[in-house]
């Protein structure tokens, strides 16, 4: 599987005021740093990719603030709420080499489709398929040979996650695959 060059960073909910601002969901652990003024960013899917249809530049944000449990920004050139409203549903996408490094223990959201899902006990249980992103945090859809299984991915849930072996060690006691 081929590595994309850019990490999602955030989603953009909806529209926000007159003036071109929108509403952006982080999805990363350091949005003060990814959402601060002057950075550029990108429209794409949530792969990471910036569809071959897309021919618009960078977006740069002139101005992050925090709103809710996310932020208001505005970028540079969408400068009314109709410019504003075509961004709506679209992932931020941000170059890695911009990016601070992960730590050990995590990885970019894009690198869980296709993880093996095994049990503390060592069981293999099946492989992530998808994930969404609900309002009571990130859920796993992981394939199994009974059928589809919704992981939460919570630390009361999930023991550790392998980026380099690419598996995702589920608690036992949690009962979800029993």
């Amino acid at each position: 599987m081929a590595q994309p060059a850019l990490a999602v960073v955030g989603m953009i909910r909806n529209a926000q005021g007159i003036r071109g601002e929108v509403v952006v969901e982080p999805i990363t652990d350091a949005p003060d740093a990814v959402f601060a003024p002057g950075r550029r960013l990108f429209i794409g899917d949530r792969g990471g990719n910036v569809p071959a249809s897309e021919t618009a530049p960078a977006l740069v944000i002139e101005v992050a603030r925090p709103f809710k449990a996310g932020l208001i920004v505005k970028f540079g050139g969408v400068d009314d709420r109709n410019a504003a409203e075509l961004l709506r549903g679209r992932y931020l996408l941000a170059p890695f080499e911009e990016l601070e490094p992960l730590a050990e223990d995590e990885v970019y959201l894009h690198d869980l489709i296709g993880m093996q899902v095994q049990l503390d006990s060592g069981d293999r249980v099946g492989e992530v398929t998808s994930y969404y992103e609900l309002p009571q945090g990130l859920t796993l859809d992981v394939a199994t040979p009974r059928g589809s299984v919704l992981v939460p991915y919570r630390p009361e849930v999930v023991e550790r996650t392998d980026g380099d072996a690419r598996v995702i060690v589920v608690k036992s006691e949690v009962g979800l695959f029993e």
